[in-house]
């Protein structure tokens, strides 16, 4: 049912796109309820509007933070025009009816992002503005409620469209999105007070401000070094999503984490030895970068990691003699692993909202021997490694491994093509042999046309999801080839 709008209270921080709506209600007659700041802003628009201290008989006090919380106006907003004993008991005690509710809320996160001052981060908690919102989001049937700006324009089109009224589905989905708002705002809030928030030197670059809000206590212990920044904090992420494919791994198993990418990673029986490999996988991407590994360090590996620079290592402890030497240099992070468990949804704020997915869990649903030969036990080992690897590369993706060696990767290409180049290329600038060695695709391949450029090159084995309406070509020519190909059935973008 059609509602027309005859009143309405408007309290916002944001006045940015207000001022072409607030003359559209003038227009169409509608009485403008109002307070502090958005009061002056009317009026010097040259619009009547009524303070809210005169409908409430009541002045602003706390220093503002009570001036709407009063039954008059949330009776004025929770009043339902259908009951009869309502609109009797608005009537006797003086309460407007309110037909629309504009008010968006304090910068809550902002100011967090801003200060680490507590008081002033407290002082930006709303109260009044989630309760009215609340209250008009609850009476859909009779209010129309708007919680952001970026609703202004909306009902400004409504209004010019519909003769200043609003359909009822339009005030549920108003409703809607106004719940959404206090609640991701109830979230931050929350975050706020149960995890810890730090602000970082910066961002990614220099001028870009930055915080981290949790509990890194809880992850890992840092034995030395300065504070990690928002970088730092990135590829320490990367390490230890990394590292949880090989939490039950009996072999000692090392990796190199550059910008998010491992570019080094090794399994061996022998710690050290899981070490040199993993760094001889691309010594010259090493440098700077992130170390992890599932074992403790030793004197001994110590002083073969201490040969290169390295912003972080982690580890499960570390010897006293491997702390003297890795201690040597103050800015050096080591970190140990407390393998508390971080599995978490994964977020990405994009547009203006955030992504939300599950963490990408698992290595393969399915082993689909699909070329011409079954793998042989080396070589699924080496698949089964590879694939964990080409999983936390960026897409596209290829990954390289032979006698369970990072030799080669690509990533983060616009095609599957360049990405098995990058890695070929990247094999042969520090001499690896690929005869033998296997391939792994984050995703499938849609002709045969990345076999072919790896077979010429020796590789013998291939692991890929699948999935592609062409993917008899790649198989067809493993099976011409004498060549294994596994599909596993699980595709591992990472974007």
């Amino acid at each position: 049912m059609n509602k027309k709008i005859t009143s309405a209270l408007i309290s916002v921080f944001y006045k940015d796109g207000l001022e072409t709506l607030v003359q559209t209600l003038h227009r169409s007659g509608v009485s403008i309820y109002t307070t502090g700041g958005t009061q002056q802003f009317i009026e010097n628009l040259g619009i009547p509007c009524i303070a809210v201290e005169s409908v409430t008989d009541y002045p602003s006090i706390l220093g503002g933070r009570v001036k709407t919380l009063h039954p008059k106006i949330f009776g004025g907003i929770l009043g339902r025009r259908q009951l009869e004993q309502d609109m009797s008991e608005m009537q006797q005690y003086g309460i407007p009816e309110i037909d629309l509710v504009i008010v968006d809320l304090y910068p809550f996160e902002e100011t967090l992002a801003a200060t680490d001052d507590e008081k002033l981060i407290i002082e930006k908690i709303d109260i009044g503005g989630p309760s009215m919102i609340r209250a008009a989001a609850k009476n859909f049937s009779d209010l129309t409620v708007l919680a952001s700006k970026e609703d202004y324009s909306v009902l400004n089109d409504l209004l010019n469209a519909q003769d200043g009224s609003t359909t009822l589905e339009q005030r549920k989905q108003f409703a809607a999105k106004a719940f959404q708002v206090v609640m991701q705002y109830d979230i931050a809030i929350s975050n706020y007070f149960n995890t810890e928030t730090t602000v970082l030197r910066y961002g990614e670059n220099p001028h870009q401000q930055a915080r981290f809000t949790g509990n890194l206590q809880q992850v890992f212990t840092q034995l030395h070094g300065k504070e990690l920044s928002y970088n730092n904090l990135t590829d320490t992420d990367a390490a230890f999503q990394l590292l949880k494919e090989f939490k039950d791994n009996s072999e000692g198993f090392f990796a190199i984490i550059k910008h998010t990418n491992v570019c080094g990673a090794a399994l061996h029986h022998d710690l050290l030895q899981a070490w040199q490999l993993a760094l001889a996988g691309d010594p010259e991407s090493a440098f700077g970068g992130v170390l992890v590994c599932n074992g403790v360090i030793t004197q001994e590996i110590a002083e073969a990691i201490n040969e290169i620079f390295f912003e972080v290592l982690i580890a499960d402890s570390f010897d006293a003699e491997a702390l003297t030497i890795l201690q040597q240099k103050k800015n050096r992070i080591l970190l140990q692993n407390l393998h508390h468990n971080i599995d978490r949804p994964h977020e990405k704020s994009v547009l203006n909202g955030t992504l939300v997915q599950d963490e990408d869990q698992g290595n393969y649903s399915t082993w689909n021997e699909a070329g011409g030969r079954t793998s042989t036990e080396a070589e699924r080992k080496d698949l089964i490694f590879a694939n964990i690897l080409c999983k936390h590369l960026k897409s596209n993706a290829i990954a390289l491994v032979k006698n369970q060696q990072m030799t080669g990767k690509g990533c983060g290409q616009t095609s599957r093509i360049d990405a098995l180049k990058q890695a070929i290329q990247k094999s042969k600038q520090f001499n690896f042999e690929l005869a033998g060695a296997v391939l792994a695709s984050d995703a499938f391949f849609p002709f045969d046309d990345c076999v072919k450029i790896a077979h010429a090159e020796g590789i013998t084995a291939f692991i890929q999801p699948g999935g592609s309406i062409r993917d008899k070509d790649s198989m067809q020519y493993c099976q011409e080839q004498g060549l294994a190909m596994v599909i596993t059935g699980m595709r591992h973008f990472k974007h």
